[in-house]
């Protein structure tokens, strides 16, 4: 095998204890730090979307009240869905990359030097 190919998916295997990686403190502070943000940000957001559902199904007069012109609460609560999607993603990939990427590049590097040393 030359310098340049990465190894087989049955060498790397046979090179890491992945359930050794699984149980060590860096992959169980990527995994709270991961879960500290998607639950809470999930939970949040089928909140929101509900609430929006459940207010367009039931208070129809709310939703259809004229905020300017024939903009109506309904339709700017519909695009604030759209916003706060576009949001989440954007605090996702912020926190990702400060919080998550260091821990998970420091992961893979040991792993590789794992299977360096294992050649």
């Amino acid at each position: 095998m030359g310098q340049d190919t990465p190894p087989t998916e049955e060498e790397l295997e046979a090179a890491v204890d992945f359930r050794q990686v699984q149980q060590s403190e860096q992959f169980k502070t990527l995994r709270k730090r991961h879960r500290s943000f998607v639950i809470p940000m999930a939970v949040a957001f089928l909140l929101w979307y509900f609430l929006y559902v459940l207010l367009a199904d039931y208070a129809h007069d709310f939703m259809s009240t004229p905020v300017f012109g024939n903009i109506n609460v309904g339709l700017i609560l519909g695009l604030l869905q759209i916003a706060t999607t576009f949001g989440i993603t954007m605090w996702y990939v912020s926190y990702a990359n400060k919080r998550l990427d260091p821990v998970a590049s420091d992961i893979r590097r040991d792993l590789e030097q794992i299977t360096e040393e294992n050649k």
